[in-house]
């Protein structure tokens, strides 16, 4: 696992996700797969709450008893717990893969559940499954998953540390997740602290393009002269 500074990962935390897909789009060989959400997700928090750290994983099912016993359950669940509590390199994010046939038929996540999280310090959820408890969560837990539930049924933890995939998007243990109501990506080590750079040459080539779109004279002219300079920013 790569440690990054934290100001990285602060500069990284004030830019939405989508943005980041972008400057991604520029940094990943065409060989690699950028790996993002796919589907649409619901979220607990702010509209603009935007979180980023390393994935601790976790597959839970709900649809049907544990068949494991009391005891071994319950040790999983404090492994789980010991495992996105683990401080370094930190800040943590939880990514938990409902396995059910049918996701989100039990809820893992509600007040009880973001209040341990957020005291542990971990700095969100992904998940396609399904969540509960919306006016009594931890706040600023920012969440996204896969849909809302009023009942946990037979929520329980079934593997901690696995590779899991959420709405599309492989995640290996220990990677770095990025995060926003759009849904969320995993950052490559080797380029995250190229990333702010690049952001900011895509922006200022957008910058070009956006004022001329909004002139009261705009037009395919101005546009063709607007991409043609765009292009030059370098």
């Amino acid at each position: 696992m790569t440690a990054h500074d934290p100001a990285l990962l602060a500069a990284l935390a004030k830019i939405d996700t989508p943005t980041i897909c972008n400057a991604l789009e520029e940094l990943v060989s065409p060989r690699q797969l950028i790996r993002f959400t796919t589907k649409p997700f619901v979220t607990n928090d702010s509209p603009d709450a935007i979180f980023i750290g390393y994935a601790r994983t976790a597959m839970i099912r709900a649809e049907a008893p544990p068949s494991m016993s009391p005891a071994e359950r319950k040790a999983l669940r404090l492994r789980y717990y010991e495992h996105v509590a683990t401080a370094t390199p930190g800040p943590n994010v939880s990514v938990i893969q409902d396995i059910d046939s049918t996701p989100g038929t039990g809820a893992f996540w509600g007040e009880v559940q973001t209040t341990v999280h957020k005291g542990l310090g971990v700095a969100g959820c992904v998940t396609n499954g399904s969540i509960r408890d919306l006016s009594m969560m931890a706040r600023p837990f920012p969440m996204i998953a896969g849909m809302l539930n009023p009942s946990h049924a037979f929520v329980h933890v079934v593997a901690v540390g696995v590779t899991v995939s959420i709405h599309g998007m492989t995640v290996h243990d220990g990677e770095l997740v990025h995060a926003d109501r759009h849904g969320a990506c995993v950052i490559p080590h080797d380029v995250a602290a190229k990333i702010p750079a690049v952001n900011d040459l895509l922006t200022r080539r957008e910058a070009v393009i956006l004022g001329a779109a909004r002139k009261a004279d705009f037009s395919i002219d101005v546009l063709r002269e607007a991409l043609s300079k765009a292009e030059e920013i370098h």
